[in-house]
């Protein structure tokens, strides 16, 4: 009798999806779909990078450092931040068909998540104070949503993306969900985590599994590690006990109107009604576009 089908690439090790100097560069084509990809840039002091988008749009997104973008004669200076875990960061939008610029006087990496756009929208500045911050879930599951690129926070065309921080010991894309049929109520999106974890030699862990039992993979995630969501149910991502982690979600499908929306893994749907009776974490959030900011809870949890 045959066994499952062997499990698909999901998990990509820090640095087995880089491009020279760059710590990753996911296109469609490598993640075996159509709509979804990331690239991180790492730039030094004083640098620049000339790009093109092609048929995709795109965001500039500091992970650390600042820059100034230019693309169709305009000028975006975003202000950035140390590092994900001390501040909601500005960002610039790029649209599809240009050419563009990113120069950096401090040195850093540059997120550029992206999707295949059928029209062209204009370039813009998406200012840190405007990004909605979202306290989600309770107890052990409570994380912060940085709504970034939403479809409710910010206009493009198929392009959706936001940032979640889980503080250490805590548990996030809980409870296991999907989005990969379109009926009402859910819709077929690609996605992309791409990782970060606070503290020298942070991990966390990570789960994917398809509803039809076809593969099931859980692992072990190290800073800078992605991780690919073809299809089935995700998650959880668990925060180690000393350990924050961060993740950047891109996603995109092939829907006339952008939207988030996902099933939940009917074993695990009553973790989410039962929330309204826990308390939520009060170290969450833990940014804002002024700084860090922390809860009562001023270390991490052990």
């Amino acid at each position: 009798m045959p066994g499952p089908e062997p499990a698909p690439r999901l998990h990509l090790p820090a640095g087995s999806a880089a491009d020279g100097a760059d710590p990753v560069r996911v296109t469609p084509a490598l993640a075996g779909w159509t709509f979804a990809g990331l690239r991180v840039i790492r730039l030094g002091p004083g640098e620049s990078r000339a790009l093109e988008t092609g048929t995709g749009e795109l965001i500039v997104l500091p992970l650390s450092g600042s820059c100034v973008v230019r693309v169709d004669g305009r000028r975006f200076r975003l202000d950035g931040r140390p590092s994900v875990f001390e501040r909601v960061t500005d960002f610039a939008y790029v649209p599809r068909d240009s050419a563009f610029e990113v120069e950096t006087q401090t040195g850093g990496e540059f997120a550029l998540p992206m999707a295949e756009a059928r029209r062209r929208l204009e370039p813009a500045y998406g200012p840190a104070e405007k990004v909605p911050v979202e306290v989600r879930g309770s107890g052990d599951a409570t994380r912060q949503v940085t709504n970034f690129c939403t479809p409710e926070s910010f206009a493009t065309d198929r392009l959706t993306a936001c940032e979640l921080i889980t503080p250490a010991g805590n548990w996030s894309s809980f409870p296991p969900h999907k989005h990969d049929q379109a009926r009402t109520g859910e819709a077929v999106l690609e996605e992309i985590y791409y990782f970060r974890v606070a503290g020298p030699s942070g991990f966390a862990v990570h789960r994917t599994y398809a509803a039809d039992g076809s593969f099931d993979v859980t692992v072990t995630i190290r800073d800078g590690d992605v991780f690919l969501v073809p299809r089935g149910y995700h998650g959880p991502s668990v925060a180690s006990p000393n350990h924050d982690l961060y993740y950047l979600n891109v996603l995109a499908g092939p829907g006339d109107g952008r939207t988030m929306a996902f099933c939940d893994d009917p074993a695990h749907h009553w973790i989410r009604e039962s929330w309204a009776a826990m308390t939520q974490d009060p170290r969450v959030p833990m940014t804002s576009a002024q700084g860090r900011t922390r809860g009562p809870w001023q270390g991490r949890r052990t």
